[in-house]
This record gives C-alpha cells, structure tokens and sequence, in this order.
C-alpha cells in the first residue's frame, strides 16, 4: 500500500459520520462523494484539483473521468487500499468512494452522512489510484 494512499483512506475513515452536502468539501460543513475524496488527499497531505460545479446527477461518464486524469489519478485493474472507486449507481448516476480491504467509505446522499459499508455484491467498479506525482491546487 502507498503511503499516501493509506494516510487518505484513514483520513477517510476519520470523515465517518460527517454530514451530506451537495458539493461540500468540508468535514465540518458537510462532504459529497467528490468533497470526501478531495478532503481525504488533502488531510493525507496532497491537494487535488478538483472539478467545478459539477451536479450530483447528469455527467457523462467521459466527463467524470476526465476529471479523475485532471486530478492526477489512473484507472487500475487491481485494488489497493485507499484507491478510489467509481461506482454507476442505478439512473446511470456515478458515485466516489475511498477503498478499503473489505469496504467503502463514501458520502451517502440517502443516509445523508459519510458512512463506511461493505463493498460485497458491488460489481462493475472502476478503480483509480492516484499517479506518483499528480497535479496540485484547488
């Protein structure tokens, strides 16, 4: 495991139980998929670009990858902890999630705060992992 990788994951960890908010990036006011992602790298010690406005449902697949290779991560095709899970939800909706041994900690949009669950029964996941020297700002 990467170091930084697991120093995300754990941050992750520490966001369990932080609210849901649309767009949020910040623990203390409220996290998304996308916001819990970013706020776990920059806590690890890496800040990511990340995207601008985007909504909680309507992009494309392409478009959410592009901005997965704007941050600075790669698809992969074994998984590690602390990579990050790109998961198509039903509505053809996409999800982010921070990968653990066993499990996912995300932002739950229905449960309304960051949860951690098992990743048994969850198939078609991308996995992305960030490249050794990524892009910085925000």
């Amino acid at each position: 495991m990467d170091e930084l990788a697991g120093r995300a994951f754990a941050a992750a960890r520490g966001m369990i139980g932080a609210r849901f908010r649309p767009q949020g990036c910040d623990p203390a006011s409220g996290l998304d998929c996308v916001g819990l992602v970013w706020a776990a790298h920059a806590a690890a010690g890496r800040r990511l670009t990340r995207p601008a406005a985007y909504p909680l449902r309507g992009w494309e697949r392409g478009r959410i990858e592009a901005a997965m290779v704007a941050a600075g991560f790669g698809a992969v095709a074994d998984r590690r902890i602390g990579d990050v899970a790109l998961i198509v939800l039903p509505a053809g909706q996409f999800h982010l999630g921070m990968m653990g041994t066993d499990s996912l900690v995300h932002a739950h949009a229905g449960l309304r705060r960051v949860v951690e669950t098992p990743i048994a029964g969850m198939d078609g996941m991308v996995l992305w992992r960030l490249a050794g020297c990524p892009p910085c700002c925000d």
